[in-house]
């Protein structure tokens, strides 16, 4: 991971992830409205290349939430009691849920949904398919920190969106129940058998990386989405803004893993 970076349209270099300094200041951007009123997206105020960032993650996060309900179903096979399998299946339903208010709001604004999936399909795809947990507690870390690192990001880019739109990204990446619920398997199995720490230490970091290469790719992927990123769509942050977001979901997936009673 030290030599990657994010990079945008035509494989420019945006930033890179090791150069963000350890005590940089904490932002509250992510807290604040964006200024950017509700849009009559049948009429002139949405702007071609702003509809363009709107479609990109609005897709990315229907595709994201319907292969989480996917994994979840599949993860609730592997729950030691029939009471954790019913705990993932409600929080499974909650996800697919999700997925159907941001299908809905695509049709909405005039995006074909599954039209606006599709780019992102294969990158989380592979995503699932290198971090297939080999048993019930790695699924519950991938949930919890995968998941978050995801969420994080596109709460940091929902600080770009008009007023409706973000209040529906912000909702639809509400914790469904899986993180406390997860912090409470795994420290509980951490306190059984100690040993268990570890290794769910070592995969919870290969999760961040991976989760992160991930965020690369969606956004050096997509043109209108990389601008809205470094700010050419609206009213725009610097590069040094961007190393910022980066130390935020960083130090956020820090506390995480202290909560799961795992080392970063």
């Amino acid at each position: 991971m030290d030599d990657q970076g994010l990079r945008g349209p035509g494989g420019r270099a945006i930033v890179r992830f090791m150069e963000t300094p350890d005590n940089a200041a904490a932002s509250t951007a992510a807290d604040e409205p964006t200024g950017i009123a509700a849009l009559d997206w049948a009429g002139a105020s949405a702007e071609p290349q702003y509809r363009a960032a709107v479609v990109d993650l609005l897709g990315a996060l229907a595709y994201g939430e319907l292969a989480a309900f996917e994994r979840l179903a599949e993860d609730a096979k592997l729950a030691p009691t029939l009471a954790d399998k019913a705990e993932l299946a409600k929080m499974a339903s909650a996800e697919f849920h999700h997925f159907e208010r941001l299908r809905d709001r695509l049709a909405a604004i005039d995006a074909e949904p599954t039209a606006a999936m599709e780019p992102f399909a294969k990158a989380l795809d592979d995503f699932h398919r290198q971090t297939a947990p080999s048993d019930w507690l790695e699924g519950l870390v991938k949930a919890y920190v995968g998941d978050s690192i995801a969420s994080d990001f596109y709460r940091e880019v929902a600080v770009r969106l008009d007023s409706d739109t973000r209040a529906l990204v912000l909702t639809v990446l509400d914790d469904t129940g899986h993180g406390n619920f997860a912090v409470e398997k795994v420290r509980a199995a951490i306190e059984a058998d100690p040993r268990v720490g570890g290794r769910l230490a070592l995969w919870a970091r290969r999760l961040m990386g991976e989760a992160l290469s991930q965020a690369q790719r969606v956004v050096a992927e997509r043109d209108a989405l990389s601008t809205m990123l470094v700010g050419g769509v609206a009213d725009g942050f610097d590069l040094a803004a961007v190393g910022e977001m980066f130390s935020r979901i960083t130090k956020a997936h820090t506390k995480r893993m202290a909560a799961l009673g795992l080392a970063a």
